[in-house]
């Protein structure tokens, strides 16, 4: 059986207070993710956002001002310092970064409660999302989108987060 190695680092840039523990249900989303996908090893930074700062950056990468649920970066690093970089432990190689996952919290919100399920799900929805999107989904073609909305699913029901 293989170790996995799949270190997730969230900065908390909103301060929100959840009814459940965020850092559990993402790192737990992500993880998840990587199983469902067979990603062994590698590094994730998440971070929780406002709309300001999620348009902000949706306007700069994409071109798009608009606030957006979420956004990945793909093996970039966009820190003014030198990133922290996490080693297996059993070989002391460092892992390999998988990217960026940001998110809005505010537009998270409004999602959850526009399509009927909790914060907690849309959330690691959002984190799976992002996550998919590092590892090369696109849902650019009605095909895609098919089949990275069936693997979000069979994620989430793989840790108890389905549709209510």
């Amino acid at each position: 059986m293989s170790v996995e190695l799949i270190q997730v680092e969230i900065l908390d840039e909103q301060g929100e207070q959840f009814d459940f523990a965020i850092e559990d249900v993402l790192t737990q989303a992500i993880r998840a993710a990587a199983r469902y996908e067979e990603v062994q090893a590698g590094e994730v930074v998440l971070s929780l956002v406002d709309d300001a700062t999620i348009q902000e950056l949706n306007r700069n990468y994409r071109s798009k001002d608009t606030p957006t649920d979420v956004l990945s970066f793909a093996m970039e690093e966009t820190l003014d310092e030198e990133p922290e970089i996490f080693f297996d432990e059993e070989d002391g190689e460092p892992l390999p970064m998988l990217g960026d996952i940001i998110i809005s919290v505010p537009t998270a919100k409004r999602q959850a409660e526009e399509y009927g399920h909790s914060l907690k799900r849309e959330m690691a929805f959002l984190a799976v999302h992002g996550f998919l999107h590092l590892i090369g989904y696109d849902h650019m073609t009605e095909e895609d989108e098919r089949d990275m909305f069936a693997r979000q699913d069979a994620i989430l029901e793989q840790i108890g987060l389905t549709r209510e």
